[in-house]
Parts: C-alpha cells; structure tokens; sequence
C-alpha cells in the first residue's frame, strides 16, 4: 500500500539546519509532485513546499523562500527539505504528502524545534 515515512526531524538552534527525508513505497515516485506541509501547535496545516514530478518546478511559502530547498531523488523513491537559518518560527511538525495526480496521502510527520 501507499506508504510516506518522514525522517530526520530533531532538536535545532536558531540559525541552524535540517534536511528532512521522505521514502515512498506502494506507488511510482516519478509520477506523482510531491510537497512538504507544516502544522504548528494551535495552527491550521500550512504547505511550505512543492515539487513536479521530475523536479523541473519548484514553489514555496514565503515565509521559508530562500532558506528551504525542496528536491527528490526518484531513483531512491526520496524527497527531501533541506532547511537552512532555521528560526523560532519554523517549529512544527512537518509532513510529506503525494499531490498530484489522484488521490493524495501524508506521512506521519517528523517534529522540527528551533529552540535555544
């Protein structure tokens, strides 16, 4: 079945970095765009970054332009967030989710605090 395990989530000061991995199974990685999502406590699911499926296009939230870098590997049916001067503000629990085409399905989530 359709399965998206994130990783690579921890504990990180302000300014540091993360790279967060998703590995896909059950379905054909290079078909689908895939995105990365936030949910901070008490705040609705935010996306904060999208990929085509073969990587030639890219979008994110404004809020991590610049700092965030989205990419995949579809040999090794993996997407990654690479995040970069990480702030206070980026604490949450980030998802991976398969976008398009059809149905979508998320991750369990991997947690991100940016904590001095």
């Amino acid at each position: 079945q359709v399965q998206l395990v994130e990783s690579g989530g921890g504990l990180v000061q302000p300014g540091g970095s993360l790279r967060l991995s998703c590995v896909a199974s059950g379905f054909t990685l290079g078909s689908y765009s895939m995105s990365w999502h936030r949910q901070a406590p008490g705040k609705e699911r935010e996306l904060v970054a999208f990929i085509s499926g073969f990587g030639g296009s890219t979008n994110y939230a404004d809020s991590v332009k610049g700092r965030f870098t989205i990419s995949r590997d579809n040999s090794k049916n993996t997407v990654y967030l690479q995040m970069n001067s990480l702030k206070p503000d980026d604490t949450a629990v980030y998802y991976c989710k398969r976008a398009n085409p059809g149905p979508s399905a998320w991750g369990q989530g991997t947690q991100v605090t940016v904590s001095s």
